[in-house]
């Protein structure tokens, strides 16, 4: 990819499969917890328990909004504005500033890159974007550091088993409440039974 091919401007976003599968993951993890916490008279108030769920959710999906912007200036890594205030792990770097990429092992056996400058200061490359194959790409054209063998944290098949054990426990969760709330639960199938009487 030569420069006057390049983009002037593009702006890649976390892929949508992973921020829905973490977004549902998140929900099936917390969303029986009110429920639970008020059939079982629980110590902690449903409604102060929702009002802290509904936060968790909202910081997630903060986190989940992640973006990187490339131009012809460099590369940026940022929030939307209702977010950027709390969300700190924002960087920008010139492309001239850009010296040379560095591998580092993750915890769990993965590899993640650092983009180091010439001060020799890391700054994380987001690996979880959308068509990060290009960034990648795009990085190597303006910088002429050899990216051919960098490959995304995660692959897209991980997540649709994430995703395929997620709406599993969604329906576990469902089951879970069903059970627990006997009232609601024998309502439904009243409701159900003088339907079909109807019909």
């Amino acid at each position: 990819m030569t420069t006057d091919a390049l983009p002037e401007q593009r702006i890649y976003r976390i892929s949508p499969l992973i921020r829905g599968t973490l977004l549902l993951l998140y929900l099936a993890l917390t969303s029986p917890l009110a429920s639970l916490a008020e059939v079982t008279a629980a110590p902690v108030s449903p409604q102060l328990l929702k009002v802290g769920l509904a936060i968790g959710f909202v910081l997630v999906y903060a986190a989940l909004s992640e973006q990187v912007e490339i131009s012809p200036e460099g590369i940026q890594v940022r929030y939307p504005a209702w977010c950027s205030w709390f969300l700190r792990r924002q960087w920008q770097l010139p492309w001239d500033a850009i010296a040379r990429i560095q591998p580092r092992s993750t915890g769990q056996g993965g590899l993640v890159y650092y983009l180091i400058d010439r001060q020799g200061q890391g700054y994380l490359l987001p690996m979880r974007i959308a068509g990060f194959a290009e960034l990648t790409r795009i990085l190597q054209a303006r910088t002429t550091i050899d990216m051919r063998d960098v490959r995304p944290l995660s692959q897209p098949w991980m997540y649709l088993i994430l995703l395929v054990l997620t709406l599993l426990l969604l329906l576990i969760d469902a089951w879970v409440v069903w059970v627990a709330m006997p009232d609601f639960a024998g309502a439904i199938a009243s409701s159900l039974l003088v339907s079909a009487q109807l019909g």
